[in-house]
């Protein structure tokens, strides 16, 4: 079958690094979203540990991470293996911890699909990672 722009097929080594932008955009919104609620975040109830007035700043602080290794290309396969985790778990509890958890679960699930494909397929370009 033809392609009709075969010349945008060189540019396909950049097409993870819009997803690894895309996804890094996102961590940031959900650690600013985190910031924002940090308040509500205090007064939730966890299984285990009962209320954490530290919650809201550790997501805060984990999102921000992960957006900024997303962002600079900096390992970016742990950057996605703990972004999936943190999907995985917004598809779990973003209804039960809404102040953690700004998005939808088919957000989460999208995010979790471009974590999987980064996974797999490498950082893209102007991105440091270890062959794997």
């Amino acid at each position: 079958m033809l392609n009709t722009f075969p010349n945008l097929l060189v540019l396909g080594f950049f097409a993870s690094t819009l997803l690894r932008i895309a996804v890094a955009c996102l961590f940031f919104y959900a650690s600013y979203s985190a910031y924002k609620h940090r308040d509500a975040a205090a007064h939730l109830r966890f299984p285990l540990i009962g209320e954490a007035s530290w919650a809201g700043g550790f997501t805060m602080m984990m999102y921000a991470a992960i957006g900024l290794m997303l962002l600079f290309g900096a390992y970016t396969q742990i950057a996605a293996l703990l972004a999936g985790i943190v999907s995985i778990k917004g598809l779990l509890f973003c209804k039960r911890f809404g102040p953690l958890f700004p998005y939808s679960r088919s957000t989460y699930f999208l995010t979790l699909v471009i974590c999987l494909s980064l996974l797999v397929s490498g950082a893209g370009a102007m991105a440091f990672d270890l062959p794997l």
